[in-house]
């Protein structure tokens, strides 16, 4: 099942994400409450083409944190040693967790801003998973338990300022580093969903992965952050990037897809 989060004429709704069986064409089904925390939905009778007039689909969720994983590949790991990045070539053998504000989330089409005081700007692909109700202490083998789906995700970084600050908070946290959608997935196959990248129309080889090559599986990531903070339903955990990463300039058109969710595409513009 996929479930988006659009605005039709600038009012947000949430809406199933179906194909007709008629036409083929994907419709919005929108639904008549949020779709989080447990609370039951139900269709309104409203239905919309998902390329209708005026439709416009937003980040899937709106989070209260947004937690992500670095160096969670080997591929990563290895990589950012090669390009001065990291002293150690091998992924830590303990978890390495960031965090990223809601300010930072963003949604498919809009715009990725560069701020003026950075000039060295990297994609990172990645699979986030959507928390579906409120988990603390969760025990990795009921992790699963807690999750409403998955979307896929840009962790845009500053690589100038994670250089040169102490604490990535600016390097990850900036306005709009945190583009995610098109929508949340229900049903994927997150012991090995492909991930994959293009950069203005190219495939980026080098930045493909799959999550079967994840140091830290999703279950012990929620449960490893669950320990230590509160998961509210719509919280994000970003996975990983699966090997390169690249630099971006403005005008750069991003997409990131992962196999079984779809795509997300977003532009580059300068602060």
């Amino acid at each position: 099942m996929r479930i988006a989060r659009f605005s039709l004429n600038d009012v947000p709704k949430y809406a199933f994400v179906q194909q007709d069986e008629n036409d083929s064409k994907d419709y919005l089904v929108v639904l008549d409450g949020y779709p989080l925390g447990g609370r039951p939905v139900a269709p309104t009778g409203e239905r919309y083409p998902l390329d209708g007039d005026g439709i416009r689909l937003l980040s899937p969720v709106i989070p209260s944190k947004v937690f992500g994983l670095a160096k969670n590949y080997d591929a990563h790991a290895r990589f950012m040693h090669e390009q001065g990045q990291s002293d150690q070539a091998q992924a830590p053998s303990e978890m390495v967790v960031f965090t990223k504000p809601s300010t930072s989330v963003i949604g498919p089409d809009d715009p990725i801003v560069m701020p003026s005081y950075s000039n060295n700007m990297n994609f990172e692909p990645e699979v986030a998973v959507v928390i579906g109700r409120i988990a603390k202490n969760v025990p990795v083998e009921h992790a699963m338990e807690y999750v409403l789906g998955f979307t896929c995700v840009n962790d845009v970084t500053l690589r100038d300022l994670q250089g040169m600050d102490p604490m990535w908070t600016r390097s990850k946290g900036f306005d709009t580093s945190c583009p995610l959608g098109p929508w949340i997935e229900t049903e994927l196959n997150w012991k090995d969903a492909a991930i994959s990248f293009t950069l203005n129309g190219e495939d980026v080889p080098e930045a493909s992965g799959t999550t079967a090559n994840l140091i830290h599986g999703i279950p012990e990531q929620i449960a490893s952050i669950s320990a230590f903070s509160t998961l509210l339903p719509g919280d994000v955990i970003l996975t990983g990037t699966p090997h390169a990463s690249g630099q971006l300039k403005p005008g750069d058109e991003t997409v990131v897809h992962v196999e079984g969710i779809g795509s997300l595409r977003n532009v580059v513009v300068r602060g």
